[in-house]
């Protein structure tokens, strides 16, 4: 019974301790992470400031528009740039 308790607390007061200190540093991890993560977002959500017959040419290379479609928006595009 020596072994049971040291300075009056027992095995089970020890891993509820040290349960508690695991569960606390995680929390605070969770915490850093999630501020992180979140400025990291608000940063994403700026506008895009990329040129928009750029933007165009994704879009076409991507299959969201027809190449008709495409070459009617490029030249309003380049028009309205001059």
């Amino acid at each position: 019974m020596m072994g049971w308790y040291h300075d009056g607390v027992g095995w089970g007061g020890w891993i509820l301790m040290t349960l508690a200190m695991v569960t606390f540093w995680a929390l605070v991890v969770f915490a850093v992470l999630a501020l992180f993560r979140g400025s990291r977002d608000s940063a994403e959500a700026t506008p895009d400031h990329r040129d928009p017959i750029q933007i165009l040419d994704e879009r076409f290379a991507r299959g969201e528009i027809d190449e008709d479609e495409y070459h009617a928006r490029s030249s309003v595009l380049r028009a309205s740039a001059h």
